[in-house]
């Protein structure tokens, strides 16, 4: 050691900075590292909003999710395709049924409905007649009907016809002399007539008491029966045969007592599962590739399902690391519109008509397979998740400027019309009910608030405004006055007045969003800090993978990811 040397001096020295190790360094190196955590932030932000393609470019990141929507469109709609060439075959046969029973059971049927009934009679001779025809056709069924059908058995597992008759309890009633005694009591009274009885003596169920009615107390009868067929159309499309049940109801309703019976038929065909079936063909291979088809549209909307849930879980950890970061630096919290932006609604979109696709194919499999007979609920389940898959599209397209104006159009209007139509629709019910009340005795489509409130709703759009003018009975004048007050008010108001301000609506919100492509979008605190670059030029020039290597690596070593070692030197001073 040299002569004069007053003091050792050993410090720890930084390469990369290369400052003296210290309390001061400490604090830099803190510092450094809050940035590099903002800036891997800002990074982990920016990919998220990136579109499919741009994530691509950054990271070369194979959109999975995108390329599995689009086999999922294709797949979801052949299936539906399927599904609803299928359903046509039964809604007809339902409907060819229904006209056939009609023909068959009802006497005097034209073919074409009067009204919401199907026929009607006025005369004792006629409603005799009437029930007396239904109940031989029932008997002579088999020898006269062209297509597949049965007897079934009721609910009390017998077959044969089930007829019943309400009537006041007992009354007398003398119209000329303006007297009437009844006792407003209903009592029923039912038979069961079973082939047996039919077939032994055709006459004397005829001659029974029960059928001797007294029309002036009569309030309606009721002939039930179920009948059993199948259907043989599915069998060109090869595919297995639908058996069916029908219970059938005729009606003779004498309740207002005008004079006029009106005679209603309704039947209701339920599918069930044929009990012995023997059909050789290749019916059964194309059966089982159709259940293969329906489990892969499965598996595909399950693995949709998986991912879009994956994304929502991750987004939901980016903005929870967001919040805090933002809270911790700036000391106040992040409005309510940055935090909905990381909920993308599309995904839930996604997640929805998966589950219902999921649980439509399953349905779609039992009834192939003719274990179920839900029609109904398939078509819903499989219909509305197609409906929903083919909105889901849209989203790929609002990633070109020229295609989102739609998207922001209707995010920007929503709020707006939703409050509009709210006041609106106070008026629409108070035309609904003053039109129903007043105009219900003189106009058919005033009968009902229903009928009211579609008819209104017709009017709107400009349908059928002469016949609802003309139809108009003129038995009262002041009524008839009332009527066209009544509608070239509400013409006038709703299409002249709320309709043209609704429009209007739509279209500023139409031109804000033109002008905000044009000028740009009022910036959010989101948005700003994804603009924000680094304070520290050292972390301008570093590539983005460094940033991502220290993200990774935080955890470790503090300090390994520099990968170079601390420089130690010993300086002595005089």
């Amino acid at each position: 050691m040299r002569r004069g040397v007053e003091a050792l001096d050993l410090r720890v020295w930084d390469r990369v900075s290369g400052l003296p190790w210290g309390p001061g360094h400490r604090n830099a190196m803190a510092h450094l590292d809050s940035e590099v955590k903002e800036e891997c932030l800002r990074e982990d932000l920016k990919f998220y909003f990136m579109n499919p393609c741009e994530k691509y470019r950054a990271r070369h990141q194979i959109p999975w999710k995108l390329g599995l929507q689009i086999l999922k469109v294709l797949m979801v709609t052949a299936q539906l395709v399927r599904f609803g060439l299928s359903n046509q075959l039964v809604v007809a046969f339902k409907q060819d049924s229904t006209v056939t029973f009609k023909h068959l059971f009802l006497k005097g049927y034209s073919g074409i409905d009067e009204d919401d009934y199907s026929c009607s009679v006025y005369t004792q001779e006629d409603a005799y007649e009437s029930i007396f025809f239904a109940i031989n056709q029932y008997h002579h069924l088999k020898n006269i009907t062209l297509g597949t059908l049965g007897y079934g058995e009721n609910e009390d597992n017998r077959i044969g016809l089930k007829v019943c008759k309400q009537h006041y309890k007992k009354g007398t009633m003398l119209p000329s002399n303006e007297t009437l005694n009844i006792d407003s009591d209903v009592e029923t009274d039912c038979i069961h007539l079973s082939l047996q009885i039919l077939t032994k003596n055709p006459q004397a169920w005829k001659n029974s008491s029960f059928f001797s009615l007294e029309f002036y107390r009569l309030l309606q009868v009721e002939i039930s029966f179920h009948l059993k067929g199948i259907d043989l159309q599915t069998i060109r499309s090869r595919e297995l045969p639908d058996c069916y049940v029908f219970q059938n109801r005729i009606t003779y309703d004498n309740k207002a007592h005008s004079g006029k019976i009106k005679i209603y038929f309704d039947s209701d065909a339920s599918i069930e599962e044929c009990k012995l079936l023997n059909i050789s063909g290749s019916i059964q291979k194309n059966t089982q590739y159709v259940l293969v088809f329906d489990a892969f549209v499965i598996v595909i909307c399950l693995a949709s399902l998986i991912l879009c849930t994956r994304s929502i879980v991750l987004a939901l950890r980016l903005r929870k690391r967001f919040l805090n970061f933002f809270l911790e630096k700036y000391k106040r919290r992040v409005c309510n519109t940055d935090q909905w932006e990381f909920i993308n609604g599309w995904y839930v979109l996604v997640i929805i008509s998966d589950l219902m696709t999921i649980v439509g194919s399953f349905l779609k499999m039992e009834i192939k397979a003719k274990n179920l007979t839900n029609y109904d609920l398939c078509s819903i389940l499989l219909g509305t998740s197609t409906l929903f898959v083919w909105v889901g599209v849209i989203r790929y397209l609002g990633y070109f400027q020229t295609y989102n104006v739609l998207i922001l159009t209707m995010r920007a209007s929503l709020p707006k019309v939703l409050r509009f139509c709210a006041c609106a629709g106070m008026i629409y019910l108070g035309y609904t009910f003053c039109g129903w009340i007043v105009l219900g005795p003189y106009h058919d489509k005033f009968e009902d608030l229903g009928t009211v409130a579609e008819c209104l709703f017709s009017l709107v759009n400009g349908d059928d405004m002469f016949a609802t003018f003309a139809q108009i009975q003129q038995k009262s004048v002041l009524v008839w006055l009332f009527s066209r007050l009544y509608l070239y008010s509400f013409i006038s108001l709703f299409i002249y007045m709320i309709l043209s301000l609704f429009i209007a609506l739509i279209t500023d919100s139409y031109d804000t969003i033109k002008k905000y492509q044009q000028n740009g979008l009022p910036e959010t605190d989101l948005q700003k800090f994804l603009k924000e670059c680094s304070s520290k030029e050292a972390y301008q020039k570093e590539p983005s993978a460094f940033l991502s290597h220290f993200c990774c690596l935080r955890s470790g070593n503090r300090f390994h990811h520099f990968n170079k070692p601390l420089k130690v030197e010993i300086r002595l001073c005089d």
